[in-house]
């Protein structure tokens, strides 16, 4: 029997950063929600994959309605990234719900994953988190494409991945949520919702390279630079950084 594909699963290892390092594969991996997984995946992820970290960066109401699968062997632990955000339309009951111009709403998220309170202290506690030696990690929100894309670049970015890759990695949910997305749609349309609202969250429902932009935008707006972000704004030592890239660079 085939596994069926865990949406918008993959590693983040692969990458030539630019000093001709590679990030290390099979350590940190990014996905949509991991709602009734089915016992092969579950096994792949937990045995064969050695997965024994899993990152929910979704909201209270979202893992009360979709719990995650938490294999043997693996902790789980909740960082509410838009806990604070005044603007949060990463889930996909704000998706149905918010009017207005999605594009602009979405820049609005991207701001607040930047600068609120709760994204700065998540990514924070995302990043230390992860200053642990040869112990696999998988990362998730609701579809995988904001909040988890966001803690991707970021990982990404400390390791000086290019940003043509970090955005080709950002791009990829696109694909990747394909078949998810058309049954979100498919199962609303059943509901009753009207071509329009169904436009307007299939549009929600891809990443477009303008949020990712706007993300990096204020940050340099803010805060001067990356580097400055990660001291100030996320509260990274030199030491925490250092150690990071060495737990995830080929030597």
């Amino acid at each position: 029997m085939t596994l069926k594909k865990i949406t918008n699963f993959r590693s983040l290892g692969g990458y030539q950063n630019a000093h001709g390092q590679m990030v290390k594969d099979g350590l940190i991996f990014r996905s949509g929600q991991l709602f009734e997984l089915e016992d092969d995946q579950s096994h792949y992820l937990g045995q064969t994959l050695g997965i024994k970290h899993i990152v929910d960066m979704r909201s209270d109401d979202e893992r009360t309605e979709f719990p995650d699968t938490v294999w043997e062997g693996a902790d789980y632990a909740v960082l509410d990234i838009l806990k604070d955000a005044t603007a949060n339309n990463a889930s996909l009951g704000r998706m149905i719900t918010e009017k207005g111009n999605v594009h602009e709403n979405m820049l609005a998220t991207y701001e607040q994953l930047a600068l609120s309170d709760s994204a700065k202290t998540g990514y924070r506690q995302f990043i230390q988190g992860l200053l642990r030696p040869n112990e696999p990690t998988i990362f998730h929100c609701f579809a995988g494409k904001d909040r988890t894309g966001v803690g991707a670049a970021l990982i990404l970015k400390i390791l000086d991945v290019s940003e043509q890759d970090i955005m080709a990695d950002y791009l990829q949910t696109n694909a990747e949520r394909t078949v998810a997305n058309e049954e979100i749609l498919a199962g609303l349309k059943e509901r009753g919702f009207t071509d329009q609202q169904l436009k307007s969250i299939g549009e929600a429902l891809k990443v477009d390279a303008d949020y990712l932009k706007r993300y990096f935008q204020v940050i340099d707006q803010q805060f001067g630079s990356f580097q400055q972000y990660l001291r100030e704004g996320l509260k990274l030592s030199a030491g925490e950084i250092a150690q990071f890239r060495d737990l995830y660079l080929q030597k």
